[in-house]
């Protein structure tokens, strides 16, 4: 069963009076369901957000956008804790991965490597060519 059917079937479960919408107390519910808690005025203010066709009811897509929105945003802060497990201060200017800052992470991790040798890592994800990586350049590299 693919992803897409998967949320099918959720968001068919949890659109308790079967008329292909989710309201704000179905989407609370929906929530509390799987352990969350979400106030019904955040469910409103979720759904007000969500709502592409602006009738105040969470259509299919836009619950696979709430479900899929979360996970994206879960994914992002993961790699932001990463990103800066390797950024130390040496004067790019802003938070980057050097050469020099990657070789001292690979050494924590028990991966013994020349600085260039991480200069030849970077250099295959270094999108603007400045030597270093910044977190979108990161970001594409892990994902």
């Amino acid at each position: 069963m693919d992803k897409v059917a998967q949320y099918e079937r959720v968001f068919n479960h949890f659109d308790a009076n079967g008329d292909g919408k989710i309201s704000p107390l179905e989407l609370q519910q929906c929530v509390r369901a799987i352990g969350g808690e979400m106030s019904l005025t955040e469910a409103e203010v979720a759904v007000e957000h969500l709502d592409s066709d602006g009738d105040g009811l969470l259509g299919l897509d836009d619950f696979v956008k709430f479900v899929d929105g979360g996970r994206e945003e879960e994914k992002v802060n993961d790699l932001k804790e990463a990103f800066n497990m390797y950024v130390m201060d040496d004067g790019c200017g802003f938070s980057c991965i050097t050469p020099k800052s990657l070789k001292r992470m690979l050494s924590r991790l028990g991966e013994s490597k020349s600085v260039d040798d991480c200069k030849v890592m970077i250099s295959r994800f270094d999108l603007d060519g400045d030597g270093v990586l910044n977190f979108d350049e990161f970001k594409v590299m892990m994902l």
